[in-house]
């Protein structure tokens, strides 16, 4: 039995090894391991033997159709790969040439980009969004922000106002007066929006895009603060940024802070402003009806176009607002 079989797999093998074509294996398959193969005929010989022979001619029939098994794969897809590689050598497209129909497609804009990253970025630190309306009134923009009636941002020349006196809002901060007033602490909201100052050069515009943040519990403190930032900021621009907070002013917050982080590799270190921040003042806890002895806050504002200029290498605002298709097909 052992030598009939291994006469069959020799045959098998000079065949295989012949073969011209996927085709022929196809065939040589059929004729070594079919219905009608000299080794099925030997499977059904095996109830003539006896019970101590079965099992271990049994097993030899079944290792000669494993190794003709393997030979015929083998061989059947050294055929496959090498019709691959001709009809990919045949097939192949020159991707430099112009595409037909419409050249350019849509995309979202750079700053649009930036807002989703920032605010995915503090949804993963627990900040829920709030949005509030773009037309305000004087006391959710100013008077509940600690703003004084002289104060400059009031007068006409830094804030746009409507004949019926309401304005266009200056700043996100009016979503957090609205929160504070209808929510009970603890608070942590994130505050993207819209918002309009009459300014314009080159980086700044009348209308621009902002982010603001406030977090409201017992016992806030300004170095949380300042840990939230250093972890936001090295997540947004995925390195560990250096940070400067300087002594600023805000009516809403006290102390306040203007926050610069170190940027490029130039010497001396070349320092770049990118957000606000502060403790919020407890006149402006006060105001909306939260216990300022209970309860300490913190609050940031983050220019979203200034991320924007920094994160695409973006030298020139106003380019963000031209809707030129060149420059925004870059992103």
């Amino acid at each position: 039995m052992q030598d009939k079989l291994n006469a069959i797999i020799n045959e098998a093998k000079s065949l295989i090894a012949s073969a011209k074509d996927a085709n022929s294996i196809q065939d040589l398959r059929v004729k070594y391991l079919g219905k009608k193969s000299d080794l099925t005929e030997l499977m059904k010989q095996l109830g003539q033997l006896s019970a101590q022979e079965r099992p271990r001619v049994g097993q030899l029939i079944n290792d000669a159709k494993s190794q003709i098994q393997n030979l015929l794969n083998t061989q059947d897809n050294q055929f496959k790969t090498a019709e691959l590689n001709e009809k990919l050598s045949s097939e192949k497209i020159d991707v430099t040439l112009s595409g037909r129909g419409q050249q350019t497609t849509g995309g979202l804009h750079p700053v649009t980009r930036v807002r989703e990253r920032v605010v995915e970025l503090f949804s993963q630190m627990g900040f829920s969004v709030e949005e509030g309306p773009e037309i305000e009134d004087d006391y959710h923009n100013f008077s509940a922000l600690n703003f004084v009636d002289h104060h400059p941002a009031k007068e006409s020349q830094d804030t746009f106002y409507f004949p019926d006196g309401k304005l266009l809002r200056t700043h996100t901060s009016p979503v957090q007066i609205r929160v504070m007033k209808n929510q009970k602490p603890p608070i942590r909201i994130i505050t993207p929006g819209r918002v309009y100052r009459r300014d314009s050069d080159m980086t700044h515009t009348p209308m621009f895009h902002q982010l603001e943040g406030l977090v409201v519990d017992e016992n806030c403190h300004f170095s949380h603060l300042k840990s939230l930032l250093q972890n936001f900021l090295n997540a947004f621009f995925e390195n560990e940024v250096q940070l400067r907070f300087r002594p600023g002013y805000f009516p809403f917050t006290e102390p306040s802070a203007e926050v610069d982080i170190a940027w490029g590799t130039s010497s001396p270190v070349r320092w770049l402003e990118v957000l606000g921040c502060g403790m919020v003042h407890p006149n402006v806890l006060e105001n909306v009806g939260i216990d300022s002895k209970k309860y300490s806050a913190f609050a940031f504002g983050i220019g979203l176009d200034r991320l924007a200029m920094l994160r695409y290498g973006i030298n020139d605002l106003r380019m963000t607002f031209e809707n030129d298709l060149r420059f925004l097909a870059q992103f």
